[in-house]
């Protein structure tokens, strides 16, 4: 039910629509300059009721700041370096853009230019979490009816991830970075041929350490979240046994002697290693001397020789679902998605088996296994790993 009357204005005769929302409180709104512009307003608010997506008059008065506190509150279920992130993005990038401005008064358009204007200055990642922060608060405003619309979805001009070739290093040139990296070589070459995460690895203590069956189960991350190291799961939230090469056991268990069990493996046993300083620490020098030794090695972060063991596993001949176990991907689609060139070969021998089957089919030798040659081979491998 709704009714529409007349009042006047200096500015002349104006109409005000009254109408009951679902929990039956009355509504209304002032300010129509012809009554069927009224009558219309109040038969969409109808139709809104009979749907469902009925949004209140009042309702887009709320500010982005107001919602975005409670937004940022309800992240709890996000490990501390992604929340602190988050936060650093919302502080710096969407509050003061966004902060006051009342979610109903924001326009597509608006959003579409703070999203060009952000493009020029800002790394592709920068600017989609931003854009992400501000999406996200738009659709549980819609969630609670505060919206009927989401104006930051369906923008056509956000930036696209840069995807970079990952840098491999060479059996030889691992062993010549951690011979340079001093007293953390066998914590550089345990990254570069087991794939863990920084901080998995420096979270992992004696009683993770498998000598007999060469494996390490990975329970812990540890992360810097400001000056504080803060532990918790993995970062897929999921436990998983890592094999460990022979001669890296030999090397940690040296490391684990006069060391209580629940004590970590790297370090002294009780304070986490920290990451070395970006700029002046004991990897960047370790980069600096290796690469006068071989100019070719590239200049890499200690994340990338988790991309390294990817590399090196391959080549070793292991197939995509080892490699994803081994790395704590999710699925094996996801390790091809990030690792596509490293199965590059194996392509190739797939279409060589291809040539061989048709080759002989096209001469009645139908009988033929044209992938006998390449059972034992990488192709084959990968092929059975997905």
């Amino acid at each position: 039910m709704g009714t529409v009357k007349p009042y006047d204005t200096s500015g002349g005769k104006r109409f005000r629509a009254r109408w009951y929302n679902p929990e039956g409180r009355r509504e209304e709104k002032w300010g129509f300059t012809t009554k069927r512009e009224a009558d219309d307003f109040v038969a969409q608010q109808r139709t809104s009721i009979v749907r469902g997506d009925y949004v209140e008059a009042n309702a887009g008065r709320v500010t982005v700041a107001q919602l975005g506190a409670e937004w940022l509150a309800a992240q709890t279920r996000h490990k501390p370096s992604y929340r602190r992130t988050v936060e650093s993005t919302w502080r710096i990038h969407v509050l003061p853009r966004w902060g006051d401005v009342q979610i109903g008064r924001i326009r597509h358009s608006a959003v579409r230019d703070w999203i060009a204007e952000l493009t020029e200055e800002k790394s592709p990642s920068t600017v989609l979490r931003a854009h992400g922060i501000l999406a996200a608060i738009l659709d549980n405003a819609m969630a609670d009816r505060l919206l009927s619309s989401n104006p930051s979805r369906g923008l056509k001009n956000l930036p696209r991830r840069q995807m970079h070739r990952h840098p491999y290093l060479t059996h030889a040139q691992v062993e010549l970075l951690a011979s340079h990296s001093r007293e953390h070589a066998t914590l550089v070459r345990f990254l570069a041929y087991t794939g863990l995460r920084w901080g998995e690895a420096t979270g992992l203590r004696v009683q993770d350490l498998d000598a007999l069956r060469r494996r390490v189960f990975v329970t812990e991350n540890a992360v810097a979240v400001g000056w504080e190291i803060v532990t918790g799961s993995p970062k897929s939230h999921e436990l998983r046994s890592v094999p460990v090469p022979a001669f890296l056991i030999e090397e940690l268990s040296r490391l684990c002697i006069g060391k209580r069990r629940d004590h970590l493996i790297f370090g002294h046993g009780t304070d986490h290693v920290r990451s070395p300083d970006s700029r002046r620490g004991w990897y960047v020098a370790a980069i600096r001397d290796a690469q006068q030794v071989d100019p070719l090695l590239p200049r890499l972060t200690l994340h990338d020789l988790r991309h390294t063991a990817a590399s090196l596993a391959v080549s070793a001949g292991a197939n995509v679902k080892a490699v994803q176990r081994m790395l704590g991907h999710k699925s094996a689609a996801m390790t091809l998605d990030v690792y596509a060139d490293l199965f590059d070969d194996d392509l190739d021998a797939v279409g060589s088996a291809l040539d061989v089957a048709r080759t002989a089919a096209n001469r009645g030798q139908m009988g033929a296994k044209p992938f006998d040659r390449y059972a034992k081979g990488p192709a084959s491998q990968c092929l059975q790993g997905m």
